[in-house]
């Protein structure tokens, strides 16, 4: 089942249902009015759901073709990045000259949730000084968590998947990272993909807590990256348990993956430019690299093996902000 949720304007938008190819919808809100209020009364809200997209299946509903959707959440009570590929890691390691992990603990920050921009919005941002990056990365989106679940209880806490554009500011992560109190001026708000889907729309892709597709960026209209979700060191199942160790996590809580990376970065390239540098840095002593500008456009995307659309694309341009 794909979600969607259109911008009417409002914080929170409203909720709909969208095809599998996401040509056709059908309102949601004899359901739930916002994608929020459905994963709080996930019990009784995803049968109904579910009975929409079969007429949705059946040939029902309204095209898409000219809506505005918004972020699927455009705004949640908690956002909660991982840090989930280890290859990332090293080469942030090289970049930034910070010390590895302790080992067998996932890294996690809680960042900004009170917005989350729409897939094709511009992105505003201040100074291109301050190091505009792209981060390609998926999520999951969970019903309510108790304190202390295992990673093999998480499973069944996962009841949404998204795609998810994390906009960083290099110049300004540094400063923050030697506080030790966590980021505030170097993350801005995410971008997320139209659609919100229930991990059986990933199929065979959707295994041991990992999103196993390519995510591919484009930079400029140029492939930058093709990296693979599935190598993951940390399962979402893991970082969720991590999440909820001392507390518990309120419905409609997202947790990120971190940048989709892998360890042949060389060939199938990267989810992010900071990565490229940290590259760079290792083959040429140097990063050369340079950020985004504005004007400058990211697309990414992850499909289904088939070709079919999954969680649509974002495709965004940086602006003045």
């Amino acid at each position: 089942m794909k979600l969607a949720t259109l911008d009417t304007g409002t914080p929170d938008g409203a909720l709909v249902v969208v095809s599998a190819d996401g040509a056709r919808y059908l309102s949601a809100a004899d359901v739930a009015a916002t994608l929020q209020s459905a994963i709080e009364n996930w019990t009784t809200a995803a049968p109904a759901l579910a009975a929409l997209a079969e007429k949705l299946a059946a040939g029902g509903g309204q095209s898409t073709a000219d809506l505005a959707f918004a972020a699927p959440m455009p705004r949640a009570w908690q956002w909660l990045d991982g840090s989930a590929f280890r290859s990332h890691g090293e080469l942030m390691e090289t970049l930034f000259g910070t010390e590895p992990p302790p080992p067998g603990r996932p890294l996690m920050y809680q960042g900004l949730s009170h917005q989350f921009l729409s897939a094709i919005a511009d992105v505003p941002m201040p100074r291109e000084e301050d190091g505009i990056d792209f981060e390609g990365e998926f999520g999951v989106i969970t019903d309510f968590v108790p304190m202390g679940v295992t990673p093999e209880a998480a499973m069944a806490h996962i009841k949404l998947i998204v795609q998810i554009n994390d906009w960083s500011l290099r110049a300004l992560a540094p400063v923050e990272m030697k506080t030790g109190f966590g980021w505030i001026h170097a993350k801005p708000a995410c971008s997320v993909a139209p659609f919100a889907v229930t991990p059986d729309e990933l199929g065979d892709a959707w295994r041991d807590g990992r999103v196993h597709l390519p995510l591919t960026v484009d930079w400029n209209g140029a492939r930058f990256g093709n990296a693979h979700g599935g190598v993951m060191e940390f399962g979402f199942h893991d970082l969720v348990a991590h999440a909820a160790s001392t507390r518990s996590l309120c419905a409609g809580t997202i947790i990120g993956s971190g940048t989709v990376s892998n360890s042949n970065f060389r060939e199938i390239g990267s989810s992010c430019i900071a990565e490229r540098r940290g590259i760079e840095m290792l083959d040429e002593g140097t990063a050369r690299t340079a950020y985004m500008h504005f004007g400058d456009t990211v697309r990414m995307e992850a499909r289904l093996p088939d070709g079919s659309v999954l969680f649509g694309a974002i495709d965004q341009k940086v602006v003045k902000g």
